[in-house]
């Protein structure tokens, strides 16, 4: 797999499913994604119900909504899973408590062609699960609480769906990766349009402005800052990149 794509094109997935376990022969009903280039949400989405060809647990249904009438029409995971793996092909994958959905689509594959090939083997997976049990150990780390944390709106989740529950884990997952902020204001000067944004800008040109360099210790001091930060990280800190140039 080329790393150098994986690194700027993510997509962000969920599933649901007609249970809570595909050894027990439950199926996935629903795959949302979410296409992040240098963490940047394109647009590039991707949607889509299927027929598990099985009835959905009741306990289910209570979670996500979709019933075994809805699906009846969908098309078969069969008729799809070329499509969907190009469109993953290449990417970094984003996903929360991933071990569940790489698990259903796993199975999925497993039951297609043996030619088929395995997720492992044309995308990269990140756990965000596992980073936020990193980042906030002995805390609540499902994707409700971490909305909560990051001050992220996700009233709009009475019910689970695949793809608005990668809508919301995108946003959740730039915040916890320190990209939200950059990507809010990418967003205001493309709404407000470059004349805007050169209008707001202040000339510092006649400020004498004096120049106040750190001690030996202000700087060690922070090198163990961004030590203990990229640790909390998973070693993402952008700050330590940097540093290290």
């Amino acid at each position: 797999m080329n790393d150098e794509l994986a690194n700027c094109r993510q997509i962000v997935l969920d599933t649901e499913t007609t249970g809570l376990e595909h050894r027990q022969g439950h199926r996935i009903i629903e795959i949302g994604c979410v296409e992040l280039i240098n963490r940047k949400l394109t647009g590039n989405n991707y949607h889509v119900y299927l027929n598990p060809q099985r009835e959905i647990d009741q306990g289910a249904i209570e979670v996500h909504g979709i019933t075994n009438e809805f699906l009846h029409d969908k098309p078969l995971f069969l008729d799809i899973y070329q499509q969907f793996l190009e469109y993953l092909s290449g990417a970094e994958l984003v996903i929360h408590n991933a071990a569940f959905d790489v698990g259903f689509i796993e199975s999925e594959l497993e039951k297609l062609d043996q030619s088929t090939p395995r997720l492992e083997e044309i995308c990269a997976v990140h756990d965000t699960l596992l980073q936020a049990r990193k980042m906030f150990p002995g805390q609540r780390n499902d994707l409700d609480s971490l909305c909560k944390r990051y001050e992220i709106d996700n009233s709009q989740r009475e019910l689970h769906g695949a793809l608005l529950d990668a809508e919301i884990l995108a946003d959740v997952y730039l915040s916890m990766t320190g990209g939200q902020t950059a990507l809010s204001l990418d967003a205001a000067v493309a709404e407000n349009g470059a004349e805007d944004s050169a209008r707001d800008k202040v000339n510092l040109s006649g400020l004498n402005l004096p120049l106040v360099k750190p001690t030996d210790l202000e700087r060690q001091n922070h090198v163990e800052w961004l030590v203990r930060l990229d640790e909390k990280v998973d070693g993402q800190c952008v700050w330590s990149r940097l540093n290290q140039k």
